[in-house]
């Protein structure tokens, strides 16, 4: 017989699905209030609600667990690379592409977490982990060029995705090993306020920034704040502590096709059939990498 396979239980699935959605609002949010806020004083203000957010619940956790010296740097890597410079570079990127092309490339993200969780934390990679991640990663590129904008690509603009794209894949890799010992809210909260800390330059810009714009603006820093960084980073901790890197990973490639949701309800943007088609593509992969090698039966003897 074979044995029973291992599942996600049903908290970790409600996590993974909060994530995604609080990720992919943010992709919509930061396209609204880009006019208003530069990339690092957008980065700042973010940062600067989800720290207080996310210390509360550190305090309310109860758990606080010292890091030793290897801890302090894997999370000082954690919250400078994913909190810090992939929030500037992303915010940075959407304002010269649109959402679309940015998505594309900023999920080539998931396929290098799949990878360095393998090579690196020795996590392994299934047959089914590399089929699901390609046969996802073409979703994306469909979606991709069904809402890009037919411009000639910003080339600059594509550099700071690719950063987005490569500091969020050695976020995740930084943030994993700590999640071992230390609870995933306090590790939350302190790349929170290590990402924070390296925005601080910014400051000048966000008060700036703050004075000109409307209050809609303002009310999408706060947003962004609490639900994509606040509440989306915790539920992902949350996940991450409780399953292999690279699987998790791999299954924000529904992001884009959430997006394209979102767009649709928010600025009544109908999706192009191609889109949807990818977005169809990227459920197919991530539900592939889920599976498992099937357990071969033991051998029996002729007593038997």
């Amino acid at each position: 017989m074979q044995q029973p396979r291992p599942g996600l239980s049903p908290l970790v699935l409600i996590a993974i699905a909060t994530t995604i959605v609080a990720w992919a609002s943010a992709f919509v949010v930061i396209r609204g209030v880009g006019p208003y806020f530069g990339g690092g004083a957008l980065a700042l203000g973010r940062l600067a609600v989800g720290a207080v957010l996310l210390g509360i619940l550190a305090l309310a956790s109860r758990r606080w667990v010292r890091p030793n010296r290897r801890e302090w740097l894997l999370i000082a890597g954690y919250g400078v690379f994913w909190f810090a410079v992939y929030n500037i570079a992303l915010n940075t990127a959407e304002q010269t592409l649109d959402a679309g092309t940015t998505a594309m490339i900023v999920n080539i993200g998931p396929l290098l977490i799949a990878i360095g969780a393998g090579v690196i934390l020795r996590e392994g990679m299934t047959k089914w982990v590399g089929i699901g991640a390609g046969i996802a990663f073409v979703g994306v590129i469909l979606i991709g060029i069904a809402t890009g904008s037919g411009a000639k690509l910003d080339l600059l603009g594509v550099g700071w995705t690719l950063l987005a794209a490569i500091t969020y894949a050695a976020g995740v890799l930084f943030q994993k090993p700590v999640l071992a010992r230390i609870p995933s809210s306090q590790v939350t909260f302190l790349g929170c306020v290590i990402g924070l800390v390296a925005c601080l330059p910014f400051t000048g810009a966000l008060v700036s920034d703050l004075q000109a714009a409307p209050l809609p603006a303002v009310l999408g820093v706060v947003f962004l704040g609490a639900v994509p960084t606040a509440l989306g980073f915790t539920t992902w901790g949350y996940a991450l502590q409780r399953m292999p890197a690279g699987q998790l990973g791999i299954s924000t490639y529904i992001v884009p096709p959430v997006v394209i949701v979102l767009g649709l309800l928010f600025f009544g943007e109908v999706p192009p059939a191609l889109a949807v088609v990818g977005g169809a593509i990227c459920l197919v992969g991530v539900a592939l990498s889920r599976r498992r090698p099937a357990v071969p039966e033991p051998a029996r003897t002729l007593a038997e």
